[in-house]
């Protein structure tokens, strides 16, 4: 029991990166984005009732699904792997977020995929709310990951910060 009442180290590594640099946060920007987007042109449509608004909600928001499956699989392997990662409550409410987002994009879109225009109102345009909402809130747990608990942050001492020796002035 002891164990438990440890508070948990700082810091975490990466397991699904490229060039060292973890590929959910890179990933993770597009459904943002996107999501946000579908939300807007959906507020656009309702006010200007302009056909065009709701085919470009009909795309990102199917963008912004499949956008934020990838960047799941990403966080969900990242989640998995790492056990400093998954000790976490913040890391597992960041996950339940994130699928609940998932599915409400995913069924926001293939509720509008046969008619874009008479699917926004009302229910289209609620569930780009509730989608906002959600990447408001799964957003926010994962900036506290990065910054609180520096998930992912690779430590100065890890890696040389300077490997081009860009601060060394020696031979001036």
């Amino acid at each position: 029991m002891e164990r438990f009442g440890k508070p948990l180290p700082s810091g975490a590594p990466t397991v699904v990166a490229f060039a060292r640099h973890p590929l959910h946060p890179m990933l993770v920007t597009f459904p943002i984005a996107f999501l946000l987007g579908g939300f807007a042109t959906d507020l656009a449509y309702w006010y200007s009732e302009d056909p065009f608004w709701a085919r470009v909600s009909l795309w990102l928001i199917g963008a912004g699904a499949f956008m934020g499956i990838l960047a799941g699989i990403a966080g969900t392997v990242e989640l998995l792997w790492v056990k400093e990662i998954r000790r976490r409550p913040a890391s597992w409410n960041h996950f339940v977020l994130a699928v609940m987002l998932l599915a409400t994009a995913s069924i926001n879109w293939v509720l509008r995929y046969e008619d874009p225009v008479g699917s926004i109102v009302p229910r289209g345009l609620a569930l780009s709310g509730l989608g906002a909402a959600l990447v408001g809130a799964a957003g926010w747990l994962g900036g506290k990951l990065v910054f609180e608990h520096q998930i992912a942050v690779e430590q100065e001492n890890e890696h040389d910060t300077d490997p081009l020796n860009l601060a060394d002035h020696s031979d001036r």
